[in-house]
């Protein structure tokens, strides 16, 4: 159970003895189990904690120390993430590889399915958010811990890597994946001008903010790699994160966060590029909800949240997919 691992690693790291309480998991994670958790001891020293560890199975095969090299590398910075603590890739600490955080205090993150989350303050966050973004991608991949990469490969990469995520999870005919993925291998973009720390996730959900305009942390870089900065911007754009708003999202007019990024991350954004990655965001989007649907076919996974994305995102991306092929 992670409450004893917690107890046995802080007390050893506290060097007193630690009592876990209101330990509460948050479901949903393709690719994370996430915890938080109050630590206290008895001469009064007390942390509230996040626990972010491998589950079982996952849906997305993910390498947890990149995730924390990325959280360490904007620690203190002026991209807002939350405290990191300690990260442990064998199983002895946690029960599993995993990390800790520092809670971020007060956070709030938007639902999908809620209309304006951000009420009046949409325009300040989204400010916050694309900046964040440009600033993510301004960022040296080496600091991060990211692995070298050649410009080109930056498409195609990402390309194979999906795919054959699609082609191990699919467990019907997908027409409309195949058509895509048909269409991004003969229309490959060029290279991006330099390679960027991609956080692989970025999108309104994925980050916490006060409710009053602050954005107060960038979360869930589990899907963090090198590549193209496009392809960040394509999906944090995605029209599935416009909470139906037909805003970039659910914050701000497309040209105006394009416009924040380019500023903050010196990027310009390149037409034939941010086409090509725009659809690849759907393919992507389209693989994942896929994927989530074969965990719960599969048996693997129960989780609420899953079955959800395996129906209803499913069916919205499947809807954007056909419309941008027909497009094209």
């Amino acid at each position: 159970m992670p409450a004893e691992h917690l107890s046995r690693f802080l007390s050893a790291r506290w060097g007193e003895p630690v009592t876990i309480s209101g330990l509460k998991r948050f479901h949903g994670g393709s690719a994370r189990q996430t915890y938080r958790f109050d630590a206290t001891s008895p001469s009064g020293r007390h942390e509230a904690l996040v626990l972010r560890r491998d589950p079982p199975s996952s849906l997305i095969e993910t390498d947890r120390l990149a995730e924390y090299r990325a959280i360490e590398c904007f620690a203190g910075s002026d991209v807002p993430v939350p405290e990191p603590v300690f990260c442990d890739t064998g199983a002895d600490s946690f029960g599993s590889p995993g990390f800790l955080m520092r809670e971020v205090a007060g956070g709030m993150a938007a639902g999908l399915l809620e209309p304006e989350p951000y009420g009046d303050h949409a325009a300040s966050i989204g400010q916050q958010f694309f900046t964040a973004l440009g600033r993510i991608h301004a960022a040296d991949p080496a600091r991060a811990g990211l692995p070298a990469m050649d410009p080109a490969d930056a498409a195609s990469a990402r390309l194979a890597h999906w795919e054959a995520a699609f082609r191990a999870d699919a467990f019907r005919p997908e027409p409309l994946v195949e058509l895509a993925f048909a269409w991004l291998k003969a229309n490959m973009p060029p290279p991006p001008a330099r390679i960027s720390i991609v956080h692989g996730d970025y999108r309104s959900g994925n980050f916490l903010h006060d409710g009053a305009g602050r954005l107060l942390a960038v979360l869930d870089w589990e899907m963090v790699h090198p590549g193209d900065a496009h392809e960040d911007l394509a999906w944090a754009c995605d029209p599935l994160w416009s909470n139906f708003s037909g805003k970039a999202a659910a914050c701000l007019p497309l040209a105006d966060a394009v416009a924040l990024w380019q500023a903050a991350s010196g990027l310009t954004l390149n037409p034939v590029s941010w086409r090509w990655w725009r659809l690849f965001a759907q393919v992507q989007g389209l693989v994942i909800w896929i994927s989530a649907a074969r965990e719960v076919i599969d048996g693997r996974s129960h989780d609420p949240v899953l079955m959800f994305a395996g129906t209803i995102p499913y069916r919205f991306h499947s809807l954007t997919l056909a419309q941008a092929l027909e497009a094209l």
